[in-house]
């Protein structure tokens, strides 16, 4: 049963605020915690690293109160009550694709195209020009792949942009696009990259990752990089310099194992080159695709998820809750287990998540929504940009009211 149906935005406010007082003490001087679970706060309380066979452990066997309190030590430790959110809006070329994911709602393959979009560059630079008069930072560019989509196209797009908007934040493609891309036009990934920043590409959103391991990876994603293939391409990208961010696909055929060596993979890389900004857990939703038949995991279950990535990736400055695929109100309770980001405005310029299903079906939320959203369960709403400098605090002020020519315009997306 999703508990989600039942309960109301002020019953989230309390339950959050509540799990906000409870304390790592209380847990390290409890005499009823199991012995597992008193040696993992102890490594919490003194900032050391959890091993995969503790992260195991969480998986299998912590309560909910444990995860909320030792992640939400975790994220008041790193950011206080602060809880970050930008203003940002999507473009996604298409949604015709030559891959055949079986988690994904969003893609039509090449013989159902006329079913999808395909935007030119011109129609996709109007679509920035629509912004011409908000005070959006960012641009996060992901979508389907195809043979026009090159990366001379992408060239032209980023530059395109730049031009235009100098101030616009370029967060660009994954590494499912970036893989196609490079090898059809015969570089490599470090060249492909260099050629792409000097470009316009800022940073890289964390898309593509799904599930690392190939024995589910290649059930649910065959056909797109590896896995190693994934994290090689964020290691070049490290190295030139730009910042990235992380996701995990959860909730579909996976095994706790899964997620565990998924983690591992992302805390290794995150050692050697500190380049992750945040962790991004993508809940799997089952309308419209082939996986329909699973059922969806709880509330309960994605909340535990997202507590034991904030106990597990302790070198990640940042976990963020995407709540375009969860609903506003459990966003705002996992703001009480290790969530410190919120992700941005949106303007329901993406399809991902409603084509699949989620509760958000014409995902956008105006700067106060999105502060009001924060404030009701305690939290600091700091507006930040991309690679988190803050813009504003509107701890104790509102944001301004939108001119009569701002607001929030749709984008127009043929289905």
């Amino acid at each position: 049963m999703h508990v989600e149906l039942f309960l109301c935005a002020n019953f989230f406010s309390k339950i959050s605020l509540l799990l906000q007082l409870m304390s790592l003490d209380i847990l390290l001087n409890s005499s009823q915690l199991a012995p597992e679970l008193k040696s993992i706060a102890q490594k919490v309380a003194e900032q050391q690293p959890i091993s995969n066979e503790d992260c195991l452990y969480l998986y299998q066997h912590a309560p909910l109160s444990y995860l909320g309190t030792l992640a939400n030590s975790v994220r008041e430790r790193l950011h206080g009550n602060k809880t970050f959110f930008n203003r940002n809006f999507h473009l996604e070329p298409t949604n015709v694709c030559i891959y055949t994911c079986t988690f994904c709602s969003y893609s039509r393959l090449i013989k159902k195209r006329s079913e999808g979009w395909e935007y030119t560059l011109e129609e996709m630079l109007n679509l920035v020009k629509k912004y011409d008069h908000e005070p959006v930072t960012e641009v996060h560019i992901v979508g389907g792949v195809l043979p026009q989509y090159d990366l001379k196209f992408y060239e032209d797009l980023f530059r395109a942009i730049k031009a235009h908007r100098p101030d616009l934040h370029v967060k660009a493609l994954t590494p499912v696009e970036f893989h196609y891309i490079f090898k059809k036009a015969k570089v490599s990934y470090r060249e492909g990259l260099e050629r792409l920043i000097k470009a316009g590409l800022d940073s890289i959103p964390g898309g593509g990752a799904e599930i690392f391991h190939p024995e589910i990876r290649d059930q649910i994603a065959g056909g797109k990089c590896t896995g190693a293939e994934w994290i090689e391409l964020h290691k070049i990208a490290h190295e030139l310099g730009l910042r990235t961010n992380a996701t995990m696909l959860y909730g579909h055929i996976e095994k706790y194992e899964h997620r565990v060596h998924h983690l591992d993979w992302l805390r290794n890389l995150q050692e050697q080159t500190k380049g992750f900004q945040t962790f991004i857990p993508l809940k799997f939703r089952n309308q419209n695709n082939e996986l329909s038949h699973l059922k969806e995991v709880s509330v309960v279950e994605d909340l535990r998820n997202y507590a034991i990535s904030r106990i597990y990736l302790h070198n990640f400055d940042h976990i963020k809750a995407y709540w375009p695929m969860i609903g506003r109100n459990v966003a705002q309770l996992s703001l009480a287990f290790g969530v410190d980001d919120l992700d941005g405005t949106i303007d329901d310029t993406t399809k991902i998540y409603s084509m699949a299903g989620a509760e958000e079906q014409n995902p956008a939320l105006s700067t106060l929504e999105l502060v009001k959203l924060i404030r009701q369960v305690g939290r600091q709403p700091i507006e930040r940009d991309t690679l988190y400098n803050v813009m504003n605090d509107y701890t104790q002020q509102d944001p301004p009211a939108p001119t009569p020519t701002q607001g929030f315009i749709a984008l127009p997306v043929v289905q």
